[in-house]
């Protein structure tokens, strides 16, 4: 009996049965499409964090306040054995550090912005005119803060946009005066949206001078200072670049961290390969639970068929062809369960982002991955009941009720 006399006979068999064979598929099915759609909603993940990243600026380096051990895992720094990082530390890395194009200094906090009779708590972020470019922002109308108004400590404000919608409404803030934590500030500009970046609300937060801000929140201490290298090659030039500088500044002491762009990426990387890896093994149990179930319903239909079996033996069907009848029977069942399961999960996974919030990416590593893994559980769980079949004995199987 040659290849093709197989297929034909496991075909029949399994439309022989359609409901059994439908479930027996569902199994496979469910879990192909666990695994596709699971991969994708952590490939997904991974996209949007990377490029909401992007948006924040390229060729970063962020030099915070404390040093983080590389020892024994982190570390806070001891109160009152760290120095602070200043105002004019940030000058000195851009007067001397030929590396970056621009080292701003930034203050965070919070206050109580009002105008009129409408007042909200809002983030509070001191910068200097180089924060615009370095972050990638926008101005919707007005200006930003200029070097004049940080030099000068002005007290001047620009608007992200819920906050100018909900202080304002449709009235244009320009020239307007508000009252922030019982300080006076001007509008000068109103940013463009610019929406949620990694869970942050940019439109969400004023923006007042470095100097200002100083003033503002009665400290001298930095939240921290961020840097932009000019070129992508130059970053760990860069990095070594301000680390001499900022200790020759700080008594010979590294009690600052430097954090860049591509160490915050890997580390998400990281974190996401893990996440991925854990909804994919965790779909793959499901998998692994209708390969089960395939062997299952094969070792019922070896049941079944005892006397065709038999039949066919004592015809002159060799083991081999049992064997690989019933083979082809579970590999099948498998496979098409698999390619039902590719086409669920591809759709859920182009559904998903239209109804939820949550991004999702085929990747065609993932499709593979699933469609050769339904095809390994066929052969691994059709093996035994194809040799079950193949070593019945004709004489008992003949006599079989």
């Amino acid at each position: 009996m040659n290849i093709m006399d197989s297929f034909n006979l496991s075909r029949e068999a399994i439309l022989s049965n359609k409901i059994r064979s439908g479930l027996t598929m569902l199994g496979v099915i469910i879990g192909v499409m666990a695994v596709i759609l699971l991969v994708s909603i952590g490939e997904g993940a991974r996209t949007y964090i990377y490029e909401e990243l992007g948006t924040l600026g390229t060729n970063l380096l962020i030099v915070v306040p404390g040093k983080t051990s590389t020892k024994g895992g982190f570390h806070p720094p001891t109160a009152g054995t760290v120095r602070k990082l200043i105002y004019d530390d940030a000058i000195a890395l851009r007067k001397r550090a030929s590396y970056i194009s621009d080292a701003v200094p930034i203050m965070f906090g919070t206050g109580k912005l009002k105008y009129h009779n409408l007042s909200r708590d809002t983030s509070v972020l001191g910068c200097t005119e180089e924060y615009f470019r370095v972050r990638n922002l926008n101005i919707d109308i007005g200006s930003f803060i200029s070097s004049a108004d940080v030099e000068t400590s002005r007290r001047v404000i620009v608007l992200g946009r819920t906050v100018k919608r909900e202080l304002f409404g449709d009235i244009n803030p320009l020239g307007k005066m508000v009252t922030l934590s019982d300080a006076r500030y001007r509008v000068i500009g109103v940013m463009e949206r610019k929406g949620v970046a990694l869970g942050f609300d940019i439109d969400d937060i004023v923006f007042i001078p470095t100097t200002s801000a100083q003033e503002l929140f009665d400290s001298d201490s930095l939240f921290q200072i961020a840097t932009k290298v000019k070129r992508a090659e130059d970053i760990s030039k860069a990095e070594a670049q301000i680390r001499e500088i900022l200790m020759k500044r700080h008594g010979n002491k590294e009690d600052f961290t430097i954090i860049s762009q591509d160490e915050m990426i890997s580390v998400m990387g990281k974190v996401l390969n893990i996440m991925t890896g854990v909804l994919a093994g965790i779909a793959g149990i499901s998998l692994l639970v209708g390969g089960i179930g395939i062997m299952n319903i094969m070792l019922v239909s070896v049941k079944e068929r005892t006397r065709e079996i038999g039949l066919r033996k004592a015809v002159g069907a060799r083991k081999r062809d049992v064997m690989l009848q019933f083979l082809i029977e579970a590999v099948s069942l498998s496979l098409f369960g698999g390619v039902l399961g590719i086409g669920a999960g591809i759709g859920l996974a182009l559904l998903i982002p239209r109804f939820t919030f949550l991004p999702t990416k085929i990747s065609l590593w993932s499709v593979m991955i699933a469609f050769l893994f339904s095809a390994s559980v066929g052969i691994f769980f059709g093996v035994y009941p194809a040799r079950k079949a193949a070593n019945l004995d004709p004489i008992q199987a003949l006599r079989y009720e």
